[in-house]
């Protein structure tokens, strides 16, 4: 399960039996590191190529970016870099794994996951807490604000899109 930011990347293996196998995010803030967008994919290749070969992955599912504006939200400049560097990182699941990944909104990864989440509720939140109910040993860190570090989140996203990966995946075998 893939959760796709130009910021921060989450990342999740589960086995069959939805045991965490890898859990991480991939920071791509270093702008200096990562001036543009080829650099980040890169990086993601070569993520990727070294998963593909210490873990046998069957399928890949990614988290469709927004594609819509809401109040507040995303400028359409950040929609259009988000949805390139989503493509590019299908492109490479694809060349660089021999699978064809499938998108999901997060909203239906939630869904199929059973997590609701009620209107003005902080869904980051109660997707971490999702996760470190489902899995104790689920890695937190906090700031000396008590926020969860950044790549937290993003990490917890990618877990949700493995299980509903996982969901999926199940029904079709």
């Amino acid at each position: 399960g893939l959760d796709v930011s130009t910021s921060i990347t989450g990342a999740t293996i589960l086995d069959l039996s939805g045991n965490i196998m890898y859990c991480e995010q991939w920071d791509f803030r270093n702008k200096k590191k990562f001036p543009d967008l080829l650099d980040k994919a890169d990086i993601v290749r070569l993520k990727l190529f070294e998963l593909g070969h210490r873990y046998k992955i069957n399928s890949v599912y990614i988290e469709q970016p927004f594609t819509y504006f809401s109040s507040g939200g995303s400028s359409a400049k950040t929609m259009s870099t988000l949805q390139r560097f989503n493509g590019m990182v299908t492109w490479i699941c694809f060349k660089g794994l021999g699978i064809k990944p499938e998108p999901i909104t997060a909203a239906s990864a939630r869904k199929q996951c059973g997590l609701k989440i009620p209107r003005g509720e902080n869904t980051k939140q109660k997707v971490l807490d999702f996760v470190v109910d489902k899995y104790p040993d689920f890695k937190v860190e906090y700031t000396k604000h008590n926020n969860a570090k950044p790549g937290v989140y993003d990490r917890a996203d990618s877990c949700v899109v493995a299980l509903a990966g996982l969901s999926q995946w199940n029904q079709k075998s």
